[in-house]
């Protein structure tokens, strides 16, 4: 596969490298399925294909950039619905009788020349028309994916396509009926496609987006990640992965003529690129040093208040600290054994679940129902501390090694991406946004992946291990320091013969010690004899 994948990459640059030389007599020219590669300023520029073979029947034309928007249009002067705006964008082309030529106008608003990649491709009368049966966004035909996205969530939406149809014929009506015969037996494939973990930069999205036009090359590189019917709706919400790069395309497929089509595909990072990097340079941290308390004080706030994320955080580490205080209080003054291992076994269940339905069963549909979700959530997570309700010690050990070693994912994850975070952040962002229900929770596994969960996996064994061979022949649990401290207490009073019995009073230490510093920073006084001899 990857010679393939080298072979079709070799070939496109050649293309572009083609491409690129047509275009400098103050037009750019563009050859079928070739990209080419221009700067583009707020100068508007004229762009044409010529040669266009007999066989076809409609063009899409897409140009891309990273994050700055361009314009294509049919006509010099902008007219609605002939004109699209964004970075990815594309216009369809139903061609007329006899026509060998088709000509557009690209420009941009913005201040600085934009980098971008397009290309034009032909597609024949039985291929079906991308967002042919468009009736919700502007254009008559409307071939692009609409991209939303927040913190928790990334939304695409699509129009419907239509069947093809020959030069010169109407079109197929889109909903007289819903027989085999019309656009109802169409199906949509939806493909998502990862670009390199960490990697923000212009030139490694412009290259991958070449993967991600062409039906051949979509099937090739990409996963389908969903199916669609004409009964379904055309959106599809996907968890959002800030920092992350990602590129999602839809093929439209005929399944009696066995022909299909893509849309243009869409790009997104999950937060703004617009400073040199913006909220992307900040990836999203999870707060889970204050299990209990923390957690649950966190989800509260936001849901209920507007507050800013710094101050939610800040008010989640003092409510996080009081909880600290408050179980490390109970268990020095009253030793509850049992309160202290059932948090415990509840963070370590908690981790479990989630990292359960971090697996692709977490994508089955009958959890997208928030009840469901969540009973079999809790039933996972408390579930952990009922096995182990035998074994405290081995539970304590593994809740160490398994959630210690987890926190190191969570550091590395504050100066690398890397998708192991996004066990328990899913679960947080369920719990703060109802409508994440319906994302399809999918996270890219690359190099840094297998990389940390190596090393997760090392240190919790390790750690599990040391701490087995260190504790054995021990008793299962010390007793509680309150107790001690009153053993000891008692024990001093009455034995006499105690050294400690005699340590005198804090007071005095304290007194002794203040006076030991001062003789650190008194000068030394002069020995032997200072007077001169007398003659």
């Amino acid at each position: 596969m990857w010679p393939l994948r080298l072979l079709v990459l070799g070939v496109l640059a050649a293309g572009t490298a083609e491409a690129q030389a047509n275009s400098s007599d103050g037009f750019l020219e563009f050859s079928v399925g070739k990209f080419t590669y221009f700067l583009l300023s707020r100068r508007k520029q004229e762009a044409i294909l010529r040669h266009i073979s007999s066989n076809a029947t409609f063009l899409l034309f897409q140009i891309h950039s990273q994050y700055q928007n361009t314009t294509v249009s049919f006509t010099k002067t902008l007219l609605p619905g002939t004109s699209g705006t964004g970075n990815d964008r594309g216009l369809v082309f139903i061609l007329r009788p006899e026509q060998t030529t088709c000509t557009w106008y690209l420009e941009t608003k913005d201040a600085k020349p934009v980098q971008n990649v397009a290309i034009p491709l032909s597609y024949s009368e039985r291929d079906p028309i991308p967002g042919g049966c468009n009736l919700e966004f502007d254009l008559d035909i409307d071939p692009n994916i609409y991209l939303d996205y927040n913190p928790f969530e990334t939304t695409i939406k699509f129009a419907p396509a239509n069947l093809g149809y020959a030069r010169g014929a109407e079109p197929p009506p889109c909903d007289v009926s819903t027989g085999q015969e019309s656009r109802w037996r169409l199906r949509y494939d939806v493909y998502q496609y990862f670009l390199p973990e960490g990697d923000l930069t212009e030139a490694s999205l412009l290259q991958h987006l070449q993967r991600m036009v062409q039906v051949p090359q979509v099937k090739a590189s990409a996963v389908k990640v969903v199916t669609l019917t004409a009964d379904d709706k055309t959106t599809v919400s996907f968890s959002s992965l800030p920092g992350q790069g990602v590129i999602y395309n839809v093929i439209v497929w005929d399944p009696t003529l066995n022909t299909s089509a893509a849309y243009v595909p869409v790009h997104t990072y999950a937060c703004s690129l617009e400073s040199g990097g913006g909220s992307c340079a900040s990836p999203e941290l999870f707060f889970i040093g204050f299990i209990f308390v923390g957690f649950f004080f966190y989800i509260v706030i936001t849901r209920l208040t507007s507050l800013k994320y710094d101050v939610r955080l800040a008010l989640t580490a003092v409510a996080g600290s009081i909880g600290g205080i408050l179980l490390v209080a109970s268990w020095w003054r009253f030793g509850t054994l049992t309160l202290c291992m059932l948090c415990v076994g509840l963070v370590l269940g908690f981790l479990v679940s989630s990292g359960i339905f971090f697996t692709p069963l977490g994508n089955l549909n009958v959890f997208r129902d928030d009840g469901v979700f969540w009973v079999t959530f809790s039933c996972i997570a408390l579930l952990i501390p009922v096995i182990f309700l035998g074994c405290l010690r081995i539970l304590n050990i593994l809740a160490c090694g398994v959630l210690g070693s987890y926190s190191v994912v969570l550091a590395v994850d504050s100066y690398t991406f890397t998708s192991l975070s996004y066990i328990t952040l899913n679960v947080l962002r369920r719990a703060l946004n109802t409508a994440f229900r319906g994302a399809l929770l999918r996270a890219p596994f690359q190099t840094n992946d297998f990389i940390v969960l190596a090393v997760w996996g090392m240190l919790a064994v390790s750690g599990i291990t040391l701490q087995i061979r260190r504790e054995r022949g021990q008793p299962p649990f010390p007793p509680h320091p309150y107790k001690l401290w009153k053993q000891e207490r008692e024990r001093r009073v009455t034995n006499i013969l105690d050294p400690s019995h005699h340590i005198p009073p804090l007071r005095e230490r304290l007194y002794g010690r203040i006076a030991h510093i001062k003789e650190l920073f008194q000068r030394e006084q002069p020995a032997g004899e200072r007077t001169p001899l007398l003659l």
